[in-house]
């Protein structure tokens, strides 16, 4: 019978890796809830019409790599592809703007797209991101910024790079996609198939090229700032200013653009070169037109979305840290004193100590080379003397050293290391 493996572009995330992801994924909780942010958790099946509406029927997402299948009841169910347009939804659904004007959240969890799978990009892979809806100013993309950056420097990850742009007002815009249509039409020729296609749906996409013939075309296009209005201008200085008072360092990129229509103003993107050419860790900006797009009331909002497996690559050389956990392996070699090692290990647990008991009945040996292979701190060992002696034996694996004390007086042993 032929093995069953996993499906192309999807990954199992082994013991040996998982700890790498609750190690992200902690400082993820533990920076948003210094930022004032709450989590959400969106299902991961939605209605197609969402991402149609949300994502752009005219995108790659939506158009080739979106997993969707026709429910019982006719309608299209389809895997999320991103997170932003199901909290969209979900703050809709739930009418989240009553209960507080600006609404702080963050996520993390899978998506899914049906592309060539590469290095920190899979057909199952996981994001977590910001949703910060309600405020139109400035210092709200400064503080989204802000979140981002940290949660990538205190994972570990030094070299970073912040690009910044605006594409400002709708009629800013629209005026620039008018002027780069017209300066792209006698390139037309010389463009991509899938850039001739969205110069006729989608312009602004072109701008995110990686085609260097493309890119020389590019160079002399014209500059969205040249079409900004003195508000436009204004949003974006303070915007500047809001991050350069947070001490992060930035490059302003004029084709760091979003093409869908309901983006307006700030985008931006965290880079790493620790990836390579691929080397976007992390992308947002603000969309205040989507909900409405989506259905709800006018509201602006701003956020991000990263990568969880890139960011992953990237921290790769950072110093991890120590377990600080007390760890304890119970070894027992005698049948009878299992049930008191049982009890033994349950009451050291309740003291936050972590201990991993001998389930094999292997020999004394055996069991040592376990107990320093899962990088115990202590071994507990009873055998037979020790049972009738009412004695535990502890080793202290790091030291070398053993000691035998009174089975009663365990748990005050180790309450004296650990507290």
């Amino acid at each position: 019978m032929n093995q069953i493996r996993s499906i192309k572009g999807t990954h199992d995330i082994l013991p040996a890796q998982s700890k790498d992801w609750q190690d992200l994924e902690n400082q993820i909780h533990k920076t948003a809830n210094l930022y004032g942010y709450q989590e959400i958790r969106t299902p991961i099946i939605e209605n197609a019409t969402l991402f149609n509406r949300g994502v752009g029927q005219e995108t790659d997402i939506v158009s080739k790599e979106m997993y969707s299948w026709d429910d019982k009841d006719k309608s299209t169910i389809s895997l999320r592809p991103e997170m932003t347009a199901s909290v969209v939804r979900s703050y809709i659904q739930h009418n989240l703007g009553s209960n507080s004007l600006l609404q702080r959240l963050y996520y993390i969890g899978p998506s899914f797209r049906r592309e060539r799978p590469q290095k920190g990009r899979q057909r199952q892979f996981h994001q977590f991101g910001v949703e910060a809806i309600g405020s139109n100013n400035p210092e709200q993309d400064a503080e989204v910024i802000s979140l981002g950056w940290s949660v990538l420097k205190s994972f570990g990850i030094d070299n970073l790079e912040l690009k910044i742009s605006s594409i400002g007002s709708h009629n800013c815009r629209d005026n620039f996609k008018t002027k780069l249509i017209s300066y792209l039409d006698p390139f037309i020729n010389q463009l991509s198939e899938v850039s001739q296609r969205r110069l006729k749906k989608n312009p602004l996409r072109i701008l995110d090229t990686k085609n260097d013939q493309e890119k020389q075309i590019l160079k002399s296009a014209p500059k969205i700032e040249e079409f900004y209005t003195n508000d436009d201008k204004n949003y974006f200085l303070k915007v500047q200013q809001y991050i350069n008072d947070l001490g992060i360092p930035f490059k302003i990129d004029p084709l760091l653009v979003r093409g869908l229509d309901y983006y307006t103003q700030t985008t931006f993107e965290i880079s790493s070169k620790d990836l390579g050419a691929q080397d976007a860790l992390l992308g947002g900006g603000r969309y205040n037109g989507l909900i409405k797009a989506l259905g709800g009331k006018d509201t602006p909002a701003v956020g991000f979305a990263a990568g969880m497996e890139r960011v992953l690559i990237a921290a790769k050389k950072r110093k991890k840290p120590k377990n600080k956990t007390l760890c304890i392996y119970a070894i027992c070699t005698h049948d009878e004193s299992l049930g008191i090692l049982q009890r033994s290990s349950e009451k050291l647990r309740n003291l936050g100590i972590k201990v991993v008991c001998e389930t094999l009945r292997r020999s004394m040996r055996s069991q040592m080379r376990e107990a320093n292979k899962c990088n115990a701190d202590f071994a507990i060992i009873i055998g037979e003397e020790e049972f009738f002696n009412k004695t535990i034996q502890i080793k202290n694996l790091s030291e070398g050293k053993q000691e035998s004390i009174k089975y009663q007086d365990l748990i005050t042993y180790f309450k004296s290391l650990t507290f």
